[in-house]
Formats: structure tokens, C-alpha cells, sequence
């Protein structure tokens, strides 16, 4: 998959600047509005004619099947979102809980600016054709396994919990996608954001009294030795008042 240089945009796409754009736009947003309402399968391409008043030679001008239009839909949500969160999951130069921050964040956002959208693409992900059913099944695992990576490397660095990386990644991402079903339109789309990547990284991050002093193996042990410690202090202490 093909990673653009545009990761930590805020979701909010550009609007079309040129009449073809224009009019592809419209039929996109009468075409999503009517999957939503009577279903992918249930929709045809004279039904969304009809929603824009003109012939279906005229949407098939622009969009030769119903299929092309879902395919930017599962493009715009699934694979846009996945090429971003890798190329923010690849930057060196960031601690890993400053990437799952980051990447919280622009997961949030981008499903904020299309709520509707996702939440069309989750209900009929039972409809889509094979082909872009299997694109979308295999956006959604790039989107994962960043995420997945994320949290390991955060283990690795002693930044988060030893927690299963999957199950840290997946409830991360589970915070991400139900924005869909309670943001409204006018809401703090940015204060909505850096709430959950806060939540996101707190949910994660080792508590400070756990911070060990050294970073990798040595510090792990130290700790390890400490808690030893405690449960032989604890041992004697029990021992003597026995």
C-alpha cells in the first residue's frame, strides 16, 4: 500500500476546485446518503439519478457503476486512514507514546469530518463486493498493525505497561471509531481529538512510580528486583508477627 506524505492533517479534505470535481462530489454525497437509507444493494444508479434530477447517462458519465462510488468511499475512510497511521508509525524521531498521540488524533478527526460515511461503511460491510470488501479488510489490518507496533515499541522502551500489544492497540482503536456514533456536527472537533489521544496514551503509559531508571533489559530487572524486595520485606514482616 502506498504510504502519502500527508499524515497529520486534520481529516478534513480539501474541497474539489474544478466542475468535474464539483459534480463528482455531488453525486458521492446523494450516492452515500441513499446507501444509508435503502442499502448498497438496494440502491441503483437510476435511484441516485433521481435524487439529483438528472438521467442515469449522466451519473454513469461520471461513476460507471455504484461500485466505483463505494470504492472512493472505502478509499477516502479505510485506506487514507491507513497509509497516515504508518506514516506517522514510522517516525524514529518521535517517542512511541507521542506516535499513538498522534495517531489517536488523526483517527479521531477523520472519522469526526465523516461520521455518516464510517458509519455507512461499518453497517454495510456485509454488502461489499469482494473486491472491496478485501480492500477494505486489508486497510483495516494496516491500520492495526501500526497501531500494534506502536504499542510494542512503548513496551520495548518501558513507556507503556506490558500489556498483549493487540488488545492495547485494538481498544485504542475501538476509542477511535465509536466517535462516529456520538460526535455531532458543531462539536470541538480539536478538543474532542486531544481528549481521546490523551486517553489513548494514559490508558497505556506505565504509572510514574513504575518508570524504571534505565531503559531495556537493565531497567526491567531492576524493577523486577525491587518488587522481590518488597515481597521479602512483606515475607518477614509476616514470619516475625507469626
Amino acid at each position: 500500500m502506498t504510504r502519502t506524505k500527508n499524515s497529520e492533517r486534520s481529516g478534513k479534505a480539501k474541497g474539489p476546485t474544478n466542475r468535474r470535481g464539483l459534480v463528482e462530489s455531488e453525486i458521492y454525497e446523494h450516492a452515500t446518503r441513499l446507501f444509508a437509507e435503502k442499502g448498497f444493494a438496494s440502491t441503483t444508479l437510476q435511484d441516485i439519478a433521481d435524487a439529483l434530477g438528472v438521467t442515469r447517462p449522466a451519473v454513469y458519465y461520471y461513476f460507471k457503476t455504484k461500485e466505483a462510488i463505494l470504492a472512493r468511499l472505502v478509499g477516502e475512510i479505510t485506506q487514507a486512514s491507513a497509509a497516515d497511521v504508518h506514516e506517522i508509525a514510522d517516525r524514529s524521531d518521535l517517542a512511541p507514546a507521542e506516535r499513538l498521540r498522534r495517531m489517536t488524533r488523526l483517527n479521531v478527526s477523520r472519522i469526526a469530518a465523516q461520521a455518516a460515511r464510517f458509519r455507512l461503511l461499518v453497517k454495510s460491510e456485509s454488502e461489499l463486493p469482494e473486491e472491496i470488501s478485501h480492500a477494505h479488510r486489508e486497510a483495516r489490518r494496516e491500520v492495526l498493525s501500526a497501531f500494534v507496533r506502536v504499542v510494542q515499541d512503548g513496551i520495548r522502551s518501558a513507556d507503556f505497561r506490558p500489556v498483549d500489544a493487540r488488545t492495547g492497540a485494538l481498544g485504542v482503536i475501538g476509542l477511535c471509531n465509536w466517535v462516529a456514533w456520538w460526535y455531532h456536527e458543531g462539536d470541538d472537533t480539536d478538543a474532542v481529538a486531544d481528549t481521546l489521544a490523551e486517553m489513548a496514551v494514559a490508558s497505556l503509559r506505565r504509572a510514574d512510580e513504575r518508570l524504571p531508571r534505565e531503559r531495556g533489559t537493565d531497567g526491567a530487572i531492576a524493577l523486577l528486583r525491587e518488587d522481590i524486595d518488597h515481597l521479602e520485606q512483606l515475607l518477614a514482616d509476616q514470619r516475625k508477627g507469626g
